[in-house]
């Protein structure tokens, strides 16, 4: 841009992970432009992690499972509430409704776009600049396409995550009061089922991962199928329930204290790859090339799948089927049950595990 803009926004309408992991853009517009004001526009589900970004003045909210105001009485409010009033947007997703917002809101705007020309010849049109939102390349990478259409280097990109000293107190009286120091983090929960490693062999994982003597903290919110799974979980010495105990600050914080995590494709799982943990994902229908964990180190991710591979700190177990990753909800696409996960074995996972812990003692 001609003049560095002092106030930008950035809508990020998806999930959870999606808003965590731009903050390696906010970060490269904060650094790049002298210390802007920064507001995003998020869905409301997303603002506990928005909320522990870096640099952020104002958060906007979309809900869309209904506060008594509809949607398209929300999206007028909003219209009204950021028109003009960025000299830049960033919109992440290629969502109409996301786009919408950005037009309105900077005088220059710049988002993601569908590949489809049918769907996105309008947004061409419109937008001061766009790029097409590519699922074959990681997240970080799509969400920081904008700093190269404004000329700025994205140099080598890392995530990090921030926490208040609160939140560190808190999880360090947690802690002591279980008699609890050194640690790993098993966080068995996903926000859709279709990702959770099922309930048998997840038990019987459990099970040899309390014979090594090292306390296995069960991360997980208060979401029915967290609660859920907590009722599920079986009593062993090194097991120690956190399900539903920690705010997402506290998660973080207790994430940064341990040496390791175990579990599913989530929030927390990026949680604790920006913290450059020792990472043990379990994978299924998941698209790698676009949401495997981010190295810091290697500064990628991965691209290829395997029933078994390491990059830098990071162990990705997957099904050996001709499927995966197929990228569905599920094998039906809507939110069932993923074959996939009921074919990695256990005893895969915690003998990496092991071989970990023992040469790194």
């Amino acid at each position: 841009m001609k003049h560095a803009p002092r106030s930008i926004l950035i809508i990020v309408q998806r999930s959870n992970g999606d808003v965590f992991l731009s903050s390696p853009l906010i970060e490269g517009l904060f650094q790049a432009y002298g210390r802007p004001r920064i507001d995003l526009l998020v869905n409301s589900d997303t603002l506990p992690i928005a909320r522990t970004l870096p640099h952020i003045v104002e958060i906007h909210q979309f809900t869309y499972n209904g506060n008594g105001r509809g949607r398209g009485t929300q999206t007028t409010d909003l219209l009204k509430k950021i028109l003009r009033r960025y000299d830049l947007s960033i919109n992440l997703t290629a969502s109409d409704r996301s786009v919408l917002f950005a037009l309105a809101a900077g005088r220059k705007a710049i988002s993601a776009v569908e590949h489809e020309r049918k769907k996105s010849w309008w947004k061409r049109l419109l937008l001061s600049a766009y790029y097409d939102f590519d699922s074959g390349r990681h997240i970080i990478e799509n969400n920081t396409t904008a700093l190269d259409l404004l000329g700025i280097a994205s140099g080598k990109l890392t995530v990090r995550s921030y926490y208040f000293e609160t939140a560190a107190k808190s999880i360090g009286k947690m802690l002591a009061e279980r008699g609890i120091r050194e640690f790993i983090i098993v966080h068995p929960g996903a926000q859709y089922d279709y990702k959770v490693y099922p309930e048998k062999l997840r038990n019987e994982l459990l099970e040899r991962l309390n014979s090594l003597s090292v306390p296995m903290v069960i991360t997980g919110s208060k979401s029915a199928l967290d609660i859920e799974i907590k009722g599920r979980l079986p009593k062993f010495a090194n097991v120690h329930d956190f399900i539903g105990l920690t705010s997402i600050e506290e998660l973080i914080a207790l994430s940064d204290r341990s040496i390791a995590y175990i579990g599913a494709d989530t929030l927390t799982m990026h949680i604790a790859a920006s913290q450059n943990r020792r990472i043990f994902a379990i994978y299924g229908p998941t698209i790698l090339s676009m949401w495997s964990p981010w190295c810091n180190e290697l500064r990628s991710g991965s691209r290829t799948n395997r029933s078994i591979q390491t990059y830098g700190n990071v162990t990705i177990f997957q099904a050996d089927m001709p499927c995966v990753a197929c990228g569905k909800a599920g094998c039906d696409d809507h939110h069932g049950a993923s074959e996939c996960l009921y074919h990695i074995d256990p005893d895969v996972i915690f003998n990496e595990i092991r071989e970990w812990l023992t040469t790194s003692r």
